[in-house]
């Protein structure tokens, strides 16, 4: 039970702690965002003094811009309200500074067979221990019970060594030895039932510990599957978000290139970096939902 407890403890400081990564790889992404459009502001404003544009393109900038903000007060308290989860869920201090030194990025996780991971999981979890040594016991209180119908022999044995000795006659003021040993049988011929009542109701408690092994075993196997399939299609969406996002900063770019020379609108520009928002968000939530799955896997395996 307490290994059990310790296991939920490290799934959830595991959790506080890559949303508290997520939060702020998140804070950053819309403070890049936010630098990106106060540049696009100063350059509608350049091309509106050249008379160029019309002033509503830096009306549309400006409420842009204020719309990123909204998003960046927003990213940072989501930062703030996860660094307080990890620090209840680690029992850190408020006056203990936190330093991040994990990133979202890295190498993607190799996850082993299903049968491998089952077999782990059957292992090392601690409920499933617990279980079977419920099992164990039961089978051991129900042979118990049922040696209440068996005859019950004993062995006794005695050493006396007195002055006078009493089981020597006459008895004589020495100092003398003597011993005894004697054997008894004893057979319950009738007990009203009870010990076929004991041994009924170990039996029952077995069987219905046995049922709940069983059925702790099937509901582990569908564990088991889904986070690896979690774990599985996470990493697999990681490529095809860094494509967004890579495809996202490129078309932001060309669009910037393309207000400049005069080809492009404000509207294609500030669509275009909303896109790529959207597009760098998505990725960073792919990559922490890749950490959290990988988490969660390692909760189904009890390590």
């Amino acid at each position: 039970d307490v290994a059990t407890v310790r296991a939920d403890i490290r799934l959830d400081a595991a959790r506080a702690f890559w949303i508290l990564v997520t939060a702020t790889a998140s804070v950053k992404v819309v403070e890049d965002a936010l630098t990106l459009v106060e540049a696009h502001l100063r350059d509608v404003g350049n091309t509106l003094a050249a008379g160029l544009v019309a002033p509503n393109d830096v009306l549309t900038t400006e409420a842009n811009r204020s719309r990123q903000q909204v998003l960046l007060i927003a990213a940072r308290n989501a930062r703030d309200v996860a660094e307080a989860d990890l620090r209840r869920a680690t029992g850190l201090g408020p006056a203990v500074g936190i330093d991040l030194v994990a990133a979202l990025d890295g190498p993607g996780p190799s996850v082993p067979s299903f049968d491998e991971l089952l077999a782990d999981a059957r292992h090392n979890r601690p409920e499933r221990q617990a279980l079977q040594f419920r099992v164990d016991g039961l089978a051991h209180q129900r042979a118990a019970a049922a040696t209440g119908s068996k005859p019950v022999v004993s062995v006794t044995g005695g050493v006396d060594y007195a002055r006078p000795n009493p089981r020597i006659f006459p008895r004589a003021g020495a100092w003398n030895e003597s011993w005894d040993v004697g054997i008894n049988l004893a057979w319950l011929l009738w007990d009203g039932g009870r010990v076929r009542a004991d041994v009924a109701q170990a039996s029952a408690a077995e069987r219905a510990a046995q049922q709940r092994l069983a059925e702790f075993d099937s509901v582990l196997e569908f564990d088991v599957r889904q986070r690896q399939m979690d774990l599985v299609s996470a990493a697999a969406a990681i490529e095809a978000a860094s494509a967004e996002a890579a495809s996202a900063a490129e078309a932001r770019r060309v669009v910037a290139e393309r207000f400049k020379a005069g080809l492009a609108s404000t509207t294609d520009v500030l669509g275009a970096q909303q896109a790529l928002l959207g597009a760098q968000l998505g990725r960073t939530r792919t990559l922490a939902s890749v950490k959290l799955a990988q988490a969660r896997l390692d909760r189904v395996l009890g390590r």
